[in-house]
């Protein structure tokens, strides 16, 4: 069996290559224009000297031209290293001197960050740019890699080498750099069409960023099932209801950041998205009250579902609203205590999946891969209790937790109930901070809707207290613009406890 991803791109082209792969703005990319491009490509990366096994960096926004450039390096089955448009130089160089590209190929606005690269960590006769030019004649533009000969191309490859190389956050330490395979890609894409319900007949919505697994990972399922989709440059709500009014958008995957933002633009402007049949939020815990809005403003249910850079998969979204998804029929799932025991029905363990679809393993960082692999099983460090039949429910993140007086309590449960506790409350964050009495304190953050009344915080805090035993009812509550995000859109609590910590 092939288990290259890029062979649905092969087959549409072949079978009906005029068909309508995605849009960008107004340009049409059919799937033989598709294919053509990304041919090309592969064969310049041949002609600069790329072989398997190489790592070619792949630096862009979402554009057309980050597509083709992934389609190129599965088919020739060299090493895709996607980097992230948020990582500053400081981040970007040890990231190439650690990934040593055979070639870069990046935006020009994006170039700066990389400008600093020794030739050592990335030659300058291997360093491309799209849309436009920068201040160095020894950098080429991505048009001069596009080789139109027709040369065969090496037919075959290893299905377990790197495929794609997925920088994680980076919260702590230098980014670990996550292993996946034509293998995993294959089985993920498998799994991922059938147990989310898409159908060939759908049009998604495509503003996942292409650099992070959620965007790469719909690629796929679109090219798998042939779904056309609309690739968004931005994540701007207005833009992306616009574009799901234009392309009678059917499916999207998104953050719950993004679908605040498309409740807040929708009530103030209304779109026709009634075209929309399945939405699904993943990244971080989807608060219930937005589920529900989002339900009342668009008439579409927003499912939840979880997933890591390492495996994506193996659970699909819930039946009922909340923060719980579904094993997967046929995934391998099971949730453990402290010391690797299973733990039971109603009970809280850690989430532990193996199949197919997980990842290899950290490149270049053996300790790092024993610590989450251990006999197949990966160890996600989330935690989760089993509810009735296959459901799961998210509970919190290991480094999440907050331990007040030795119980455990669960950000995501308290940040409900303040989101539940009064219309004023638009989100909320919470976190821990340390106390030498009981070990960590319980500090809020709530971001309030504009027409909120001096002093709500107060009824916000006692309508909670009704909701939650006392020791989870937040200790403070901080008033803020705006509840931090990191890269991948999740609430960025690092930098809400050393705020909570500079405000005490």
């Amino acid at each position: 069996m092939n288990r290259n991803p890029m062979i649905h791109l092969q087959s549409h082209a072949a079978i009906r290559p005029q068909a309508t792969a995605f849009w960008f703005g107004n340009d049409v990319w059919s799937y033989h224009r598709l294919a053509v491009q990304s041919a090309r490509l592969a064969r310049g990366l041949i002609r600069r000297g790329v072989r398997r096994g190489d790592r070619v960096a792949l630096h862009m926004i979402n554009r057309p031209e980050m597509l083709v450039a992934y389609a190129a390096c599965l088919q020739l089955g060299v090493t895709a290293a996607p980097l992230r448009t948020a990582y500053t130089s400081a981040e970007l160089l040890p990231l190439l001197k650690r990934l040593q590209p055979a070639l870069y190929l990046g935006d020009a606005g994006l170039y700066a960050g990389v400008a600093g690269a020794t030739a050592s960590s990335l030659p300058f006769d291997r360093r491309f740019v799209v849309d436009g030019a920068v201040d160095d004649r020894r950098i080429r533009p991505f048009e001069d890699l596009l080789d139109a000969s027709s040369d065969d191309m090496p037919a075959v490859f290893d299905a377990e080498a790197p495929a794609v190389l997925i920088s994680t956050s980076g919260t702590t330490g230098e980014p670990k750099l996550v292993v996946h395979t034509h293998a995993t890609l294959s089985a993920t894409t498998a799994m991922g069409c059938e147990s989310f319900g898409l159908q060939s007949d759908d049009i998604a919505l495509g503003h996942l960023p292409l650099a992070h697994i959620s965007g790469l990972i719909c690629y796929l399922f679109n090219l798998r099932k042939g779904i056309p989709f609309a690739l968004m440059a931005s994540l701007d709500p207005d833009q992306l209801l616009d574009a799901i009014e234009r392309r009678r958008c059917t499916t999207m995957i998104g953050f719950p950041s993004t679908y605040a933002g498309l409740v807040e633009r929708q009530q103030q402007q209304q779109r026709d998205v009634q075209s929309l049949r399945l939405c699904f939020t993943g990244g971080d815990s989807c608060p219930i009250e937005l589920q529900t809005r989002f339900q009342e403003v668009t008439g579409v249910p927003l499912l939840n579902i979880w997933a890591a850079t390492e495996a994506i998969g193996s659970v699909t979204s819930g039946k009922q609203r909340g923060p719980v998804t579904r094993v997967v029929p046929g995934a391998q799932v099971r949730l453990v205590d402290a010391q690797g025991r299973e733990v039971g029905p109603g009970e809280t363990g850690e989430l532990c999946v193996r199949g197919a679809n997980v990842f290899r393993g950290y490149w270049n960082q053996p300790g790092a891969t024993a610590e989450v692999l251990k006999d197949g099983w990966y160890h996600t460090g989330d935690l989760m209790r089993q509810g009735e039949g296959d459901e799961l429910w998210f509970v919190g993140r290991q480094k999440d937790i907050i331990i007040r007086n030795g119980t455990n309590i669960s950000p995501v449960e308290v940040e409900n109930a303040l989101v539940a506790s009064h219309p004023a409350v638009q989100q909320a964050a919470v976190v821990g901070t340390p106390d030498g009495a009981s070990g960590q304190r319980v500090v809020g953050f709530v971001k309030l809707r504009p027409d909120a009344e001096e002093g709500v915080t107060a009824d916000v805090l006692r309508i909670a207290a009704q909701r939650l035993a006392h020791y989870k009812v937040p200790e403070r509550l901080v008033v803020i613009d705006k509840i931090p995000l990191n890269m991948l859109g999740k609430v960025d609590r690092k930098t809400l406890a050393a705020m909570a910590l500079r405000d005490a």
